[in-house]
């Protein structure tokens, strides 16, 4: 990856706390979601390492693979089976990561393996379709990077045939909706009680970089820099905006009704198509509204969310959570584990989630973020579902047969102790989200959605 040293700068500068101490001015102290509570594990079949691991195989030996290879290294219960990629440089130094694993130059050779029980797919988006159909008719479990596709039809071909087979685990790569963060956060705080009546929603993605990668010839160049295509690219709105208005129509708890986009290519005057700045309005039921906004040309502010209630604000940046409580909310009885900070004109109360009246103000601030990361969320819960699935697919038909009304039913009743994760519903409406949002954008239209929109 190429990272100049004023990126290394910046990146430093934000992990070293500075960030956390003007949070702290502003009257904010990190939410620790992640505390708050432990998925329910009681009753029905649960991983807890004395299994056998699910081999996985990884279609696609890129950039992000790679990543999610080093990723798996820190799992014991997902070895890297098995490996496919075309293109022999891939191939091959994803294989310097994972050498115990078989190398397939075809996704075909490795979807025979019998040794491959699971699948990850992280070729170009344009591509996933046929993949994920291919490997669940050969009975693999799939997690498919997202957005899922980078048209409407090929997303709902792929929910389709997830929906088709209830003894598969099917996840969609949306990292938050595993990370328990981010999921418990959802959980406990984004709650009428605490940030009151939702009004409004900003997402934001900030990096400087051109999204051009080198290439050794120009036949190359066409099949690595797939996200300049226009043809076959879902833009800064569907290949990285996808995760944020994931979060947003998860938070607010509906989809969108229309979209409104703008974009344009203002720093990489390279030829492309694809803009490298972009701007979504998204309107929702009862007059909600969320923005993402994202460009390539500067990197001020990163990454963040900042969710707007009647009663206060929520700021997630850097996987914290920070809550900004509005001076006229209720009294819930939450303010004796609070201080009131100063910041310009501005005043409110700040809360710590699981804070004590003894430990709220001595805690330290600026402890570090959880040290697992989003991927490993995601993939530590592919795993542990993929096995569960599995698991409860054969304890059933060993004692009850092959009664598939009856097994339904009790995968239906299992479903509570499923690890969060997306699965096709969450990654077919985020997908078509993002499809839409880039529509808007690259036609300058208002574009209107539906319910049946969102439909397999």
């Amino acid at each position: 990856m190429n990272m100049d040293q004023s990126e290394l700068n910046r990146r430093d500068f934000l992990a070293g706390g500075s960030f956390a101490t003007v949070m702290m001015l502003m009257g904010g102290i990190p939410l620790r979601a992640a505390e708050e509570t432990k998925p329910d594990t009681t009753g029905g079949t649960n991983y807890k390492g004395e299994a056998t691991p699910v081999n996985v195989g990884i279609i696609g030996c890129g950039l992000w693979a790679r990543e999610i290879i080093r990723t798996l290294a820190l799992i014991p219960h997902g070895p890297v089976a098995a490996l496919a990629d075309p293109y022999p440089a891939y191939l091959r130094r994803a294989g310097d990561l994972a050498p115990n694993a078989q190398r397939y130059k075809t996704h075909t050779e490795l979807l025979a393996d019998p040794k491959v029980q699971a699948v990850i797919i992280a070729t170009p988006t344009h591509q996933h379709k046929d993949l994920v159909i291919e490997a669940l008719k050969a009975g693999k479990h799939v997690y498919c990077e997202a957005p899922l596709a980078h048209t409407v039809e090929d997303a709902r071909a792929i929910a389709r045939a997830a929906k088709e087979r209830p003894k598969l685990n099917f996840q969609a790569g949306l990292q938050a909706r595993a990370d328990l963060q981010i999921a418990n956060l959802h959980k406990w705080r984004i709650q009428p009680a605490v940030w009151g009546k939702p009004l409004t929603a900003r997402q934001q993605w900030n990096k400087k970089q051109s999204w051009r990668l080198a290439s050794p010839n120009p036949e190359r160049e066409a099949e690595i820099n797939w996200r300049l295509d226009k043809a076959v690219s879902t833009g800064l709105a569907g290949e990285i905006g996808v995760h944020q208005l994931d979060v947003t129509n998860w938070f607010f708890g509906s989809l969108p009704t229309a979209i409104t986009g703008f974009g344009s290519v203002l720093q990489w005057k390279d030829g492309r198509e694809v803009p490298d700045t972009v701007r979504v309005v998204c309107e929702y039921p009862g007059g909600l509204t969320g923005i993402f906004e994202s460009t390539i040309a500067n990197s001020f502010e990163g990454e963040l969310a900042i969710f707007l209630g009647s009663d206060g604000a929520i700021m997630l940046r850097e996987r914290k959570a920070w809550l900004f409580k509005e001076a006229d909310a209720p009294v819930l009885g939450w303010e004796v584990y609070s201080k009131r900070e100063e910041f310009y004109r501005e005043s409110g109360l700040t809360m710590g989630a699981g804070g004590t009246k003894q430990t709220t103000h001595t805690e330290d601030r600026f402890a570090p973020a959880d040290p697992k990361s989003p991927l490993q969320y995601s993939l530590d819960a592919f795993l542990i579902n993929s096995h569960n699935l599995e698991a409860g697919v054969k304890d059933f038909t060993e004692i009850y047969g092959d009664d598939e009304s009856q097994l339904l039913e009790y995968l239906k009743d299992q479903e509570k102790n499923r690890q969060p994760a997306a699965g096709w519903k969450e990654g077919l409406a985020a997908t078509v989200t993002a499809i839409k949002a880039n529509q808007a954008i690259v036609t300058g239209r208002r574009v209107e959605l539906s319910p049946a929109d969102f439909e397999a």
